[in-house]
């Protein structure tokens, strides 16, 4: 496959990522990545899963992190499990206040 062909191909909607191979491993789980979800009072709206977000990724070894103010849960994704208290106190610093864990 040529370079012309492979980014036709891709932008036609094809599997295949840039680098040529059938999935994009950018996109994947980092293996040994840990997922905690936590419950949260206080936020309603967009502005306020964006400041729980901020805070939440300040936190080293954090990789991502979604915050749902609909359902209260921020949902944060790891290196390594985090100190509960160091997630609390982002985001007590966002203005909410973390009530437990999923």
């Amino acid at each position: 496959m040529t370079a012309e062909t492979k980014t036709e191909a891709t932008a036609t909607g094809s599997c295949c990522s840039p680098s040529g191979s059938c999935h994009d491993t950018s996109a994947d789980v980092q293996l040994g990545s840990v997922t905690t979800v936590y419950q949260v009072t206080g936020m309603t709206c967009g502005h306020c899963e964006g400041a729980v977000s901020a805070e939440v990724s300040e936190i080293p070894g954090v990789t991502s992190v979604k915050a749902v103010a609909s359902t209260g849960q921020v949902t944060v994704v790891s290196d390594a499990p985090l100190d509960v208290e160091a997630v609390r106190a982002a985001v007590d610093e966002a203005g909410y206040e973390l009530t437990g864990q999923v």
